[in-house]
C-alpha cells in the first residue's frame, strides 16, 4: 500500500510516499516559498533533485508533488492512481476529535471549528487538504491530529482552574501536542519492552519539547496546553510563566498581549538564556568555552524536564519506562545524563557507554537501574501512514 503523508504549513508542504506495514520511503521531499515563486526538493534515496516551479497555492504544490512522484526520470511511480491514500498532519483537533478519521464536508467544518485554537496551523492544514482533493478528488484522505492522543487525560489534568465558562463556552483546556510522536514511541515502546500494561513517560525533546505521562499505552497527562507554549523551555519557547509576566511587560514596555506572546514564542527558551542559539549543539559548544550563559540554559533545560518527570511518575503512582526521543532526545547523550543525574532518587541509573548512542533505538539503562530508560527515535510519518492505511483498509 502505498499513502501519501502529507503536512501543510503557511508557505511550505512537506510530503513522504511510504509503506506504512514495512515504513520503507519511496520518495520524500519539500515545497517552500508558496505564494512567492516556488520550489520543490525532491529526494529518492540518495538522489536529490531541486526545481523552482511556480506555486501560487497549495493546489500548485499538490500538483508539482505529483508530477515529480510519477516523472520517467526522478519519479517511484507510473501513475497517481498508485497512491491508495493521503494521510495529512493537522495540529488542532480541539474536543471535537479523539481520534483519526477519515475526511469529509463534517470532518472539514469541525477543522475550520478549531482554528480559533490552532489559528496559524489548522487553516494551512486545511490548504494542503482541500488542494488534495481538488487534484485527486476520488483517492481517500485522512486527518491525524496532534491533539488525539492526548484526549484520554482525565479532568483532573486538562482542566485550568479558572471560571468553567471559559471552557463550557470556549473550549479552553489542556489539549497537548506532539501527540502522533506521543503514540508512536507508546506503541513502539510496548514492542520493545514486551508488554502493554506498564507506566512511561516519554520525553520528546527538541526545538520544540513536551513530555507525556502515558499508562497502558494512554495519555494521563502532557506538559503543553491550550498552546505549545506551555511546559519546559524550549529552543524560543518560554515554557510555563506567570501570567502576571505579560501584564507586567505589557504594562511597562507599551506592547500588545499578541506581541508580548510572539516574544514568549519566538525570543524566548534557551534562546533568550543563553543569548547564543536556539540549537543545543551550539549551547555545548558554548559550554565547552566555558560561556556561563550557555551553561545555565543547559541547566535550567535540565531541571525543568526532570522536575516534570518527578511530577508524572507521581502522577502515575509509579513509572517502569522513560524514553527519550525527537531531535535532542534521540541525539543528545550529554542533555540525557544531565536529567537522569536528577533521579537517582528514584533508582534511575544510565549505562554511560550506552548512553552515547545518537539517533539509534538502544536501552540505555544499567543493569541494576530500578526504571528502565530507553531512546526511541520517532517517526511522526510512518504513523501518520498507519493510522492512514488502518482506516481505509476498515472503510473498504
Amino acid at each position: 500500500m502505498n499513502v501519501l503523508v502529507i503536512n501543510a504549513g503557511s508557505s511550505s508542504l512537506k510530503y513522504q510516499l511510504m509503506n506504512p506495514e514495512t515504513g520503507d520511503v519511496s520518495a520524500k521531499g519539500l515545497c517552500e516559498r508558496i505564494y512567492i515563486d516556488g520550489r520543490l526538493t525532491h529526494k529518492v534515496g540518495d538522489n536529490k533533485v531541486v526545481k523552482d516551479i511556480p506555486m501560487p497555492s497549495h493546489s500548485e504544490a499538490i500538483a508539482a508533488v505529483l508530477d515529480i512522484l510519477v516523472d520517467p526520470v526522478d519519479g517511484v511511480i507510473k501513475s497517481v492512481d498508485e497512491i491508495d491514500a493521503v494521510g495529512h498532519r493537522v495540529l488542532h483537533g480541539g474536543m471535537e476529535f479523539s481520534d483519526s478519521c477519515i475526511i469529509d464536508d463534517a470532518v472539514i467544518a469541525a477543522i475550520e471549528k478549531c482554528i480559533p485554537l490552532g489559528p496559524l496551523h489548522n487553516p494551512a492544514n486545511l490548504m494542503g487538504i482541500r488542494a488534495c482533493q481538488a487534484v485527486m478528488p476520488s483517492t481517500p484522505q485522512v486527518a491525524v491530529f496532534d491533539t488525539a492522543f492526548h484526549m484520554t487525560m482525565p479532568p483532573k489534568a486538562y482542566r485550568y482552574a479558572i471560571p468553567t465558562e471559559y471552557y463550557e463556552n470556549d473550549d479552553i483546556r489542556r489539549y497537548g501536542f506532539h501527540g502522533t510522536s506521543h503514540k508512536y514511541v507508546a506503541r513502539r515502546t510496548a514492542e520493545l519492552v514486551g508488554k502493554k500494561e506498564f507506566k512511561m513517560i516519554n520525553c520528546h525533546l527538541g526545538n520544540g519539547s513536551s513530555l507525556c505521562a502515558i499508562k497502558d499505552g494512554k495519555c494521563q497527562d502532557t506538559t503543553m496546553g491550550l498552546s505549545p507554549l506551555a511546559g519546559v523551555p524550549m529552543g524560543t519557547r518560554s515554557g510555563d510563566i506567570d501570567a502576571c509576566v505579560v501584564q507586567f511587560i505589557c504594562n511597562k514596555y507599551g506592547m500588545s498581549v499578541d506581541d508580548c506572546l510572539n516574544m514568549l514564542n519566538k525570543k524566548s527558551g534557551v534562546l533568550a538564556l543563553s543569548g547564543v542559539s536556539s540549537d543545543f549543539r551550539d549551547l555545548e559548544a558554548g559550554q565547552a568555552e566555558g560561556n556561563e550563559n550557555c551553561v545555565l540554559a543547559l541547566n535550567k533545560f535540565f531541571y525543568e524536564v526532570a522536575k516534570y518527570i518527578g511530577a508524572y511518575a507521581a502522577a502515575l503512582n509509579g513509572v517502569d519506562v522513560i524514553t527519550f526521543t525527537a531531535g535532542v532526545g534521540e541525539n543528545g547523550p550529554e542533555t540525557r545524563q544531565g536529567i537522569c543525574d536528577y533521579l537517582e532518587f528514584m533508582g534511575v541509573k544510565l549505562d554511560a557507554e550506552k548512553n552515547k548512542c545518537r539517533g539509534k533505538e538502544m536501552l540505555i539503562s544499567a543493569p541494576d537501574s530500578k526504571v528502565q530508560v530507553w531512546v526511541v527515535p520517532t517517526n511522526e510519518e510512518l504513523m501518520i501512514a498507519q493510522d492512514t492505511a488502518e482506516l481505509v483498509n476498515a472503510a473498504k
